[in-house]
């Protein structure tokens, strides 16, 4: 075999070799479920900037009100939410609406109903508490609880009072309890197999340790952190646990693995 000839089969299997692995390539990212990051109410998605797992988008609460995640999980096969705080509720709200849709879901600061119930012992927010919250964001607008950051747009500008409102009546009205109860078992089985990762703070006041448990009851096989102190912000305060359980997400979804 002349020279130039086996050069020329050397390359062509070269770029046999390099086109199989850009498909390979090509599948597993297609394999890989999209990351929905649910934000908290009044909260800039700078909150999330310590956190580094890949996410495919973060929607405001200000997109919640407006529907944005369902149409987004509408479009996609399978997706993983991240919700924290109302986020978490929203989350709740659409694991509960596409179970099969949903491969992994990571609740931090999540409640399916955020105030209190006296009558029925549900530990929640007591309204005095969402007033102090009114109160702060108010005194706080255009800057946020976090601040703008130097040389970036400020994320505070959606944060007209209607779109605080709308946000205060949902964390007032919203109650998602039934919602979860159904999607518990259907005919004596489970309706969910998808991983879960719970965090939650112990002493919280805006989110009750309690709901933990209750959530741990709703997913069974939920993996429950709970951290000491008072922090809500938990993006902040535990950015690389949570970023170890949106990989676990992954990992679990793209070899098509059963939590349980």
């Amino acid at each position: 075999m002349a020279d130039g000839d086996y050069e020329r089969g050397r390359g062509r299997e070269i770029s046999a070799i390099a086109a199989e692995l850009k498909r390979l390539a090509a599948a597993r990212a297609s394999s890989r479920p999209s990351v929905f990051v649910l934000n908290g109410w009044a909260a800039s998605p700078h909150a999330w900037d310590l956190c580094r797992f890949t996410r495919t988008r973060l929607f405001s609460y200000v997109e919640q009100l407006d529907g944005e995640p369902e149409k987004a999980i509408a479009n996609v096969e399978r997706c993983i939410l991240v919700g924290w705080s109302m986020g978490g509720s929203s989350a709740l709200r659409l694991a509960a609406r596409w179970p099969k849709k949903i491969t992994g879901l990571v609740l931090i600061a999540a409640t399916p109903r955020m105030m209190e119930e006296k009558e029925s012992g549900w530990k929640g927010m007591s309204p005095r508490r969402l007033e102090a919250l009114r109160y702060g964001v108010m005194m706080t607008h255009g800057e946020g609880f976090f601040g703008v950051p130097e040389g970036k747009p400020n994320p505070y500008l959606a944060d007209e009072p209607p779109n605080l409102e709308r946000g205060l009546k949902y964390l007032l009205e919203t109650d998602l309890r039934a919602d979860l109860e159904a999607l518990r078992t259907t005919n004596h089985e489970p309706r969910t197999t998808f991983p879960v990762h719970i965090f939650q703070s112990e002493r919280d006041g805006i989110v009750r340790a309690a709901n933990a448990d209750y959530l741990k009851k709703i997913f069974p096989q939920a993996f429950v952190t709970m951290v000491p102190g008072t922090e809500h912000a938990l993006s902040i305060f535990i950015p690389e646990l949570i970023d170890e359980a949106v990989d676990s997400c992954l990992r679990l979804a793209t070899a098509g693995q059963d939590p349980a």
